[in-house]
């Protein structure tokens, strides 16, 4: 399974916010990357090239290589809706996100490894396909021999509550009650413009 596996810093400095989660290294030196930084020549950017910027800003943020990006889109055209509505839906409904947004994992690339590595179940059966599409109602555990996982245990203590999920710390069970809100997903995403790249 391809993944993004460099550094995190830079991509991050490269958007101008911190995508992968919190990160010390960011907050000291939040400029471009690059021998110049602020210095660039280049200040303007193309339309094209804002476009561009903010596919993959949101290819990074997920965690996703532009193949697996691409057939998301097309699969977010074929629904009734808003294609860029639907896009951060799909992006949302997979079971890394998820496991993320549940606090089981502190970051998407952690969560991504827990279900890699078969420490989590959906609907009971161990599953270790990140990208699988999960549906309102499914729910999604730790796997019962990898409760004393500190990653884990850590994780939990400090996550955030988001409304279309349910989440018992007790259990490490979670359930995922319904398709969020655009409103409701807190990433800074302009959807609109990735539309508008793909339709050219």
């Amino acid at each position: 399974m391809a993944r993004y596996i460099g550094p995190s810093t830079k991509i991050a400095r490269k958007f101008g916010e911190p995508i992968f989660g919190t990160d010390k290294d960011f907050e000291k030196r939040n400029y471009p990357p690059g021998q110049h930084g602020l210095a660039s020549k280049r200040k303007k950017k193309s339309e094209y090239g804002v476009q561009l910027k903010e596919k993959q800003k949101v290819k990074y943020t997920y965690g996703l290589l532009e193949k697996q990006f691409r057939n998301l889109y097309e699969k977010a055209s074929r629904m009734k809706g808003q294609k860029g509505e639907n896009l951060i839906i799909l992006l949302e409904s997979r079971l890394d996100n998820l496991v993320y947004r549940l606090g089981i994992a502190p970051t998407r690339a952690a969560a991504r490894q827990l279900v890699t590595h078969c420490h989590i179940t959906l609907n009971g059966e161990v599953c270790n396909i990140p990208s699988v599409i999960v549906k309102p109602g499914d729910v999604i555990a730790v796997r019962e021999r990898s409760k004393s996982l500190e990653v884990i245990a850590a994780s939990v203590a400090s996550a955030a509550k988001y409304s279309w999920l349910d989440f018992d710390a007790k259990t490490l069970t979670g359930k995922y009650l319904n398709v969020p809100v655009r409103e409701e997903v807190p990433e800074t995403i302009n959807e609109q413009l990735i539309v508008e790249l793909y339709s050219k």
